[in-house]
């Protein structure tokens, strides 16, 4: 599928201010022009994709034209109190991302606890964007090891073509990976 783009997608992080800022990734990517930090909902654009765990929809490479016209919002906030901030995002079309392991050095190796950076990079390497999720991981002493742990599980999402074709192979990847457990 595409590897190489010419077009960057606006990436926003919106902050909750409930981490510690110097182990922030999403501040991170915000200091490095990787992305720009909005701390207020309602300046999420109407159009875009927020990544959102508790979504039914899962992101696919269908959501790239959305992303490259309106953005891509990851939520950043504490895990211990995500729950809340989750539930009260409603702008944009909300997307989980499919079954990861994290590779930040709070959750390493936990299914589904990313980091901000690894949301974001991860939900670029779905879309077809391998060398902005590469560009925005490098950023990262840890972060090419995240690519390298998921890549396998990463191509294979980004060669479905829908939300329904990402679970399913989800599923596989899930079930496989708790057989090997």
């Amino acid at each position: 599928m595409k590897q190489k783009t010419n077009e960057t997608p606006k990436l926003l992080v919106y902050h909750a201010n409930q981490c510690d800022p110097k182990k922030c990734t999403g501040i991170r990517l915000d200091r490095m022009g990787k992305a720009k930090i909005v701390k207020d909902m309602r300046r999420i654009p109407r159009g875009s994709i927020v990544l959102n765990p508790i979504s039914e929809i899962a992101l696919s490479p269908a959501d790239r034209i959305p992303v490259m016209k309106s953005g891509l919002v990851a939520l950043d906030c504490s895990w211990k109190q995500a729950e809340a901030v989750f539930n009260r995002a409603r702008q944009g079309g909300q997307r989980s991302l499919p079954y990861l392991l994290a590779a930040n050095p709070i959750n390493t190796y936990k299914p589904i606890k990313l980091s901000t950076a690894e949301a974001v990079a991860a939900a670029v390497y779905i879309l077809g964007m391998k060398d902005i999720a590469e560009d925005i991981m490098s950023i990262f002493k840890w972060g090419p090891s995240f690519l390298t742990l998921n890549r396998e599980w990463l191509d294979a999402y980004m060669n479905c073509r829908t939300s329904g074709e990402v679970v399913e192979v989800q599923k596989e990847i899930m079930e496989a990976h708790t057989r090997i457990k």
